[in-house]
This record gives C-alpha cells, structure tokens and sequence, in this order.
C-alpha cells in the first residue's frame, strides 16, 4: 500500500508539473503573439497616380506612413497630373496627384494641397545668365527673344525645353508666365528628370523643373530678382510657383487606409518630410 500511496504521489506531481510546464508555455506563446502586433492596426491597399514632380514628396511621405502603418501597402504611379486627375475621374485610382490646381471643366473632383512647389527656371551650369524678368522668361519660351546675347548672355541661339503637353509643371509653368498655347519648344520631354538632364547637356539651353527636383547638375535662375528656394515660395515673392495637390472623387468614399493617409499627408507632423524633400508644406500657411 505504501508503495502504491508513494506511486500515486509522484504520478500527481509529474502531472503537476506538466500543467504548469504547459500554462508557462502558453503564456510565452501569448506573448510572443502580441508582440506581432505592431503599427496602428490600419490595413489596405492605396493606389496613387499622377504628377512625376511629387516623386520626392509623395514617395518620403509613404515611407514615413508605413512605419507607422507598416500593414498599409502604398503604390506610386509617376505618369504625370493630366492622367493622375483622369484616374481619379475615372476611379482607377485612389488618389490622383496634381501639380496643378483643377479645372473650372474638371468636375465631381476635390483637391487637397499639401505643398506648394517652386517652378524653377534652370540653365546649364556653364551660362552666365543668373537673373531674368518674367517677361524675358515669356519672350523666351514664345521665340520672341532667340538669342542669349539679347539678355545679357553669349551670342549663341537659346535652345528650349520643356515638358509635354498635359503636364502639370508645363500648365503651371505657362499658366503663371501667361504663354499658355504660345511656347515654341526646342524639346518636349516626359518628365521632370529628363528636362533636368537634357539642360545639363546643352550649355545653352533652358528649361524648367520643379524646385524639389533640380540638382547639383543645372543652374535656378532668379525670377525678377528672387531667387527660387522655401522662403520666397512660402511668402510669395517669388512668382513661378505652384500646388502639390491630391485629388478624390467627390462620388467613391475613400478607404480608410486611403482616409489615413491623406490627413498623414496634409497634418503638420509632416512639415519637416516635406520640407526635406525639396518643397514647402501647405500647413505652413496656416
């Protein structure tokens, strides 16, 4: 019986254990789980599409998005504001980005500025012209004034360059100068990067780029004496400027990982991303 009695005793503890075993492995798992779950719980897809200009902004501002919502995926689509605006008339995307105001013609469209941007007037880095009024910049771009000497430059034949028709920065860019319908373009090219580029390889050359986009590689000119930079953009004296715009159909209500992401992008917390990259945030107006 004692023998039994003392079986009995060591069959119970060991089962003891083992539930305790068990209980202590449970809480580990439990734990280990929980500490799976990280970000703001906000899940989904957002699809963008539009201006090649807000590459820098949009793509800093997705980054910063996703380390706080790492469970939100976010696609870029750079094919420029015209067809940015379509698809967001059309509900292929979810946001559209614009770096151009809409349309009087654009209907059922909502737009929320979340930067401004400079419009800079660059040259090739070997050009001694560093200043020019807005009116030579639209004598210029209209083939009224056809060689650099007439401004102050080398006796050479300017060479202009610009974007294609239904970009955002060429109707920014005309819109303010007010040669809409009249530029005589050299070189129409598809993107910010390219005009950049083609600039950097003619030394007399001109064209014009979104100041988050020059580089080292092309001189900004003055615009009537202001230099082109986040100071004179944000207090307006600097006169070619524009908006960095994400646009939503008035009719499709907005996922709630889309909603997110827009007021991320428009909140003030955002203000140094913008900043860094290369534009002026629009909250600073406020």
């Amino acid at each position: 019986m004692k023998v039994r009695k003392l079986l009995s005793m060591v069959v119970v503890a060991a089962m003891s254990v083992g539930i305790i075993a068990g209980c202590g492995n449970s809480s580990d798992k439990s734990d280990s789980n929980a500490g799976t779950n990280s970000g703001s719980g906000i899940k989904g897809t957002v699809s963008t599409n539009g201006s090649t200009s807000m590459e820098n902004v949009i793509s800093s501002l997705i980054e910063a998005y996703n380390e706080k919502n790492p469970d939100v995926t976010i696609t870029y689509d750079a094919t420029g504001s015209g067809t940015g605006i379509t698809a967001a008339s059309e509900g292929t995307t979810d946001i559209g980005l614009s770096s151009r105001h809409l349309k009087e013609d654009e209907k059922g469209l909502t737009e929320t500025v979340i930067a401004l941007d400079g419009i800079a007037v660059i040259v090739n880095k070997n050009n001694k012209v560093d200043d020019l009024t807005l009116e030579q910049i639209a004598d210029i771009a209209t083939g009224k004034i056809k060689n650099w000497s007439e401004v102050g430059g080398e006796d050479s034949p300017i060479t202009v360059i610009g974007r294609e028709a239904g970009s955002g920065t060429r109707d920014g860019f005309e819109s303010i100068v007010d040669v809409a319908d009249s530029c005589v373009y050299d070189q129409e090219l598809t993107s910010t990067g390219a005009v950049i580029a083609a600039v950097s390889a003619n030394e007399y050359s001109i064209g014009y780029a979104s100041l988050s986009a020059v580089s080292d590689e092309v001189s900004a000119i003055k615009v009537d004496g202001v230099e082109c930079s986040e100071e004179s953009v944000l207090d307006g004296t600097y006169k070619i400027q524009r908006p960095f715009a994400m646009i939503t159909n008035d009719s499709t209500d907005l996922s709630n990982a889309a909603k997110s992401f827009m007021d991320f992008a428009k909140s003030e917390e955002v203000q140094d991303i913008i900043t860094a990259a290369g534009a002026v945030p629009a909250s600073k107006q406020s």
